[in-house]
């Protein structure tokens, strides 16, 4: 039986290395905000031969007041398009002046729009957080009886840290994306976001609830040896669940379409820490002040 207590330093290392480097990248670069949080156009567009190439379309674009145009090619003959708000005559204007073009994307959001987003993606990930906590904490009352009481709010706080660790590394690699290839965050990001705290929690409850059982049936005192022991019968079960779902969205990933090739990423990275926070950080911290037998 693997002893993963004997080695939560270097858990914490590593974690703690990680969460550094995300929050010095979070405050040096910060996050890119895409348009669907402070207003603008996105068109993404593609010839069936190449027709038009950067300076071309930018010169295109020039007739019209743009502000700030970005044409980044994307393929052999496709091409994404960022400026600001536009109306669907001038969409239509667009399309026109480069050739017609197949349109694979238009998306136009005003700023008032963009903020409103902001706030509700704030909401979002902040219920989300106290609902699991809560949650977590009803599901494990009955430990309380056993363990000591406020126990369930032991397994709910450690739980809450998890996902704390997951969001924010999760954040700084998408700052470091944006502070290195230009990666925006948008409203698909948030989704990703929410995916990952669910697919968290859910591989930290499942360890939690095999600690539960073993509590209750073994009435263990040492509680080092209960967590081991749960721990090595959940391991197999998270790394295969992991490893599958990171295969299904490696393949998307690969193959899928541009628009959501960051949305797949942010998956596949939150999912891989998800499964590692709920290892390293979650079972570890139903250690924290606890009189080790």
């Amino acid at each position: 039986m693997f002893d993963f207590i004997s080695h939560k330093k270097k858990f914490f290392a590593i974690s703690g290395i990680l969460l550094l480097i995300s929050v010095l990248s979070l405050i040096i670069f910060g996050l890119k905000p895409g348009i669907d949080f402070i207003g603008g156009t996105i068109m993404e567009i593609e010839y069936e031969e190449i027709s038009l190439n950067n300076n071309e379309i930018k010169e295109v674009l020039t007739n019209f007041d743009l502000g700030d145009i970005k044409v980044q090619a994307t393929g052999e003959n496709g091409y994404i398009l960022r400026f600001k708000e536009i109306d669907e005559t001038t969409h239509q204007q667009i399309l026109k002046l480069l050739e017609d073009p197949e349109e694979k994307r238009f998306e136009s959001i005003g700023p008032v729009i963009g903020q409103e987003l902001t706030q509700k993606a704030k909401w979002a990930v902040g219920l989300s957080l106290l609902a699991i906590i809560f949650y977590i904490a009803w599901a494990f009352r009955k430990l309380s009886k056993v363990a000591g009481k406020g126990e369930s709010w032991r397994y709910g706080l450690g739980a809450l840290l998890a996902l704390f660790h997951d969001v924010i590394i999760l954040l700084g690699f998408f700052s470091i994306l944006g502070a290195l290839k230009g990666v925006e965050i948008n409203t698909n990001f948030i989704t990703a976001v929410l995916i990952v705290l669910g697919y968290s929690v859910n591989d930290t409850i499942v360890i939690y609830d095999r600690i539960r059982e073993n509590l209750l049936i073994y009435r263990f005192k040492d509680m080092v040896k209960t967590i081991n022991l749960s721990l090595n019968e959940t391991i197999v079960r998270s790394l295969n669940t992991s490893l599958t779902t990171l295969f299904a969205l490696l393949a998307i990933y690969l193959f899928g379409g541009t628009s959501i090739k960051y949305f797949i990423l942010a998956m596949m990275v939150g999912i891989g820490i998800g499964t590692w926070s709920s290892i390293a950080i979650a079972s570890q911290f139903l250690l924290f002040k606890r009189k080790i037998q």
